[in-house]
């Protein structure tokens, strides 16, 4: 681990942008890196007469296996990463069981590559190229293994299919060689190698003489015309348990002798218990010990709700917290961050912006975003042994190598000594790449070594505990002239949400945090003054990734501007974007949001469309929200939505994908905030931190594009064109300009 610490530094001196992206740098040595024993996880307790080709595919006389990489968050690794190799194999669903990956440098995200690089995603020049090979290489060195940034299709497409063409072709080979029939009289089929005469040879049975041979490494992934699954609709493989209620998530799962726990722990993030008086919550049935923690107090019981109960029974004395105990210090602290110490980095300068701001008319505006929840369905839990050999952990969580070092750390072992499963989880949004449950959880474990403990975070200890999105301020300048846009002066200050995950991942950094420019450096207009410029401020509340991260923010306030200055030159906002767009594909996104839309320019008679483009982890979207005044508030009518992934893997899954990110965005950015008061959130239940209702949801219309050269991923980039397309519809329909989230401060919604 501490040699990821250190190659953690080099790859974020490359002046990183975000974690994210989309990268196609072919297989990359793939089969060959990953089939010799030393580099193959799966090697290791292979069964006899079993054969394993790669790290992603295991078969024995009893069964295939095969592994998804990246944690199911909800977003469907579970089904699409098997089905890309079973597409090779030509295997069909119910022929092969699923595992998801244990901790292995073997793992390595490729698809981070696209973004840590600091080039714009459609540049593909030789010198952003070169700078995403070596960061590519980088990756490879340094093992990093993390679910994130919509990086799930980019990182697995091309090398899936490598390991399962590899697969195809060994089999191929070993039944050659069995029967004496030349590879190429052969072929595959529904988990079978067939003969010339139509015998089978089940893969299962071809295991132990798979295992003599040499994997066929040269095997080439089928053309995309030859699929007989993928790109097709398709029934994810976890749909039928999950609708049946039969899916066990890492919430549901039980030992035997395991007994269970809950925690209160420290409302100022991160700081240490004072004192506690513990006396009545020892009398309270089914609690079985007591335990002090870090940074809070532990109750162990025979069930979670006693636990839960006793634990709430508490009274503790805590350390205050860090930063400021109420939300107006957190917003001053912001608003003082717009100064030469604070700077985090120019992120992106064209032409004499000073200059072009004394030219035609200003437009000025400050825009505003507060700390928001993760809060999936899925309250952090976790299961945890202890023993004289080391720690076993069952958590679900997006950065395997990365758990056995907090939960090592914590209670004094090697990393290698952790040995992690992970589990389905019920939702994430971020929230499962942080680790406060795994460092309890060992610390707990560890004080009652020989028991499995089940640690499950209460709601409202969740709510508490939770590191939300970045708080940020931006404050933009630009002028317009002659019914042109000539400036563009971006500059916002914001908590460092990436640099936060990083130090608490045990790989600190003092390079500039990337997701700040996320939404603000990325801007495709012809605007020929144009600056972005981010700030980061200190002394605030633990920040970290939520979906979309810095676009989720800056998306907001960039694309709110953008309109306030197309209106400020007397333009229709669809067609100036569409006209000011530099690159040809995402042109071709804002066209087709257009014609789906039937955009015909302003509505009339209370009701308004707005439209917003933003390109993030390397996918461009459109969004446009359209709205009607009513007498009980602003109503959604519809949205329409295209966005450019490269390749539509999935468009069930794709269409669930985007439309999920659209009610996610639209909600939070009318309802939701997180405040402190005396140091700790003010809203601790969903009642405080609504979504949107079904009742509220717009018919949202989907169209996915094909053009980029490269396959992105699309879990999050249509969060952020939401909230600025919501906000230029409402103030299209009733010329109220919004320039801050939440939108149900300053406007009622039906």
């Amino acid at each position: 681990m501490g040699h990821m610490h250190n190659l953690s530094r080099r790859a974020f001196a490359f002046g990183s942008a975000a974690i994210a992206g989309g990268i196609a740098f072919g297989s990359y040595g793939i089969a060959e890196a990953a089939t010799t024993a030393g580099d193959n996880p799966l090697s290791a307790g292979l069964g006899p007469n079993s054969v394993t080709f790669n790290p992603w595919v295991e078969i024995s006389p009893d069964k295939i296996t095969l592994i998804a990489q990246h944690a199911d968050i909800g977003q469907g690794v579970g089904s699409v990463q098997p089905i890309m190799i079973a597409e090779e194999m030509d295997l069909d669903p119910g022929q092969f069981e699923v595992r998801f990956a244990g901790p292995s440098p073997a793992y390595f995200n490729t698809g981070f590559a696209e973004e840590l690089a600091p080039f714009l995603a459609p540049d593909q020049s030789p010198a952003a190229e070169e700078a995403r090979a070596k960061t590519l290489e980088w990756l490879r060195q340094s093992g990093l293994q993390m679910t994130g940034g919509s990086s799930t299709l980019p990182d697995t497409y091309e090398k899936l299919r490598v390991a399962g063409a590899v697969a195809r072709e060994t089999l191929k080979a070993a039944a050659a060689k069995r029967s004496g029939i030349a590879v190429a009289d052969l072929r595959t089929q529904s988990g079978h190698v067939i003969m010339p005469d139509g015998t089978k040879i089940a893969y299962v049975d071809l295991s132990a003489d798979a295992a003599k041979i040499p994997p066929v490494l040269d095997a080439k992934p089928r053309d995309p015309s030859k699929w007989r699954i993928l790109g097709r609709p398709m029934m994810r493989l976890d749909i039928r348990d999950k609708v049946m209620g039969e899916l066990k998530f890492g919430i549901d799962l039980k030992m035997d002798g395991m007994l269970y726990a809950a925690v209160k722990l420290n409302p100022g993030k991160g700081q240490p218990l004072k004192s506690y008086d513990a006396s009545k919550a020892r009398t309270m049935p089914g609690v079985k010990k007591i335990l002090e923690i870090k940074n809070g107090v532990a109750v162990i019981a025979t069930n979670s709700w006693y636990a839960m109960k006793a634990v709430d029974a508490v009274i503790c004395e805590w350390a205050p917290s860090t930063y400021p105990a109420d939300q107006a210090d957190h917003w001053k602290v912001l608003e003082s961050s717009f100064k030469p110490e604070f700077l985090g980095k120019e992120w992106r300068k064209t032409g004499d912006v000073e200059a072009a701001l004394k030219t035609g008319k200003l437009v000025e505006a400050e825009y505003r975003a507060p700390y928001v929840g993760h809060q999936p369905l899925e309250p952090l839990n976790g299961i945890g042994l202890v023993t004289d050999k080391g720690m076993e952990i069952w958590v679900g969580h997006q950065s395997p190598r990365f758990v056995q070092y907090v939960a090592a750390t914590a209670i004094g072992l090697k990393p290698e000594q952790v040995t992690f499963h992970n589990q389905w989880s019920g939702g994430s949004f971020g929230h499962r790449l942080e680790y406060e449950n795994v460092r309890v959880l060992a610390e707990i474990a560890d004080q009652m070594k020989g028991t499995p403990i089940k640690l499950v975070f209460s709601r409202e200890e969740d709510f508490l505990q939770d590191i939300p999105r970045q708080i940020a301020i931006a404050r933009h300048r630009g002028s317009v002239d002659k019914n042109k846009i000539v400036a563009a002066d971006l500059q916002l200050a914001s908590t460092a949400p990436f640099k936060g995950l990083l130090e608490r991942s045990g790989t600190p950094t003092k390079d500039p945090d990337g997701q700040l420019a996320a939404g603000l450096w990325n801007v495709y207009y012809d605007i020929p003054n144009f600056r972005g410029t981010s700030y980061e401020a200190q002394g605030l509340s633990p920040c970290t990734t939520w979906r979309s991260v810095g676009a989720s923010t800056s998306g907001f306030f960039t694309e709110s501007f953008i309109d306030e200055l197309i209106h400020a030159a007397g333009l229709d906002p669809m067609k100036a974007r569409v006209a000011m767009c530099t690159v040809p594909h995402y042109r071709k996104v804002l066209e087709t949001v257009a014609e789906m839309s039937d955009w015909k320019g302003p509505l009339g008679n209370g009701r308004g469309r707005g439209v917003a483009f933003v390109e993030s982890f390397g996918t461009p979207v459109a969004e446009v929200v359209e709205v009607s005044m009513t007498d009980r508030g602003i109503k959604i009518d519809k949205v329409w939505i295209a966005a450019d992934v490269g390749k539509v893997i999935d468009p069930v899954n794709f269409e669930n994908q985007v439309q999920g990110g659209v009610i996610w965005g639209l909600g939070h950015a009318i309802n939701c905030e997180l405040t402190y008061a005396k140091g700790a959130v003010q809203q601790t239940n969903y009642n405080h931190h609504e979504a949107m209702r079904i009742y509220q949801c717009p018919v949202i219309e989907v169209r996915g594009l094909e053009n980029d050269p490269k396959v992105r991923g699309v879990g999050e980039p249509p969060v952020p064109p939401a909230a600025p397309a919501l906000a230029n519809a409402i103030f299209a329909a009733t010329g109220k300009r919004i320039r801050e989230m939440p939108f149900n401060k300053f406007i009622d919604f039906v």
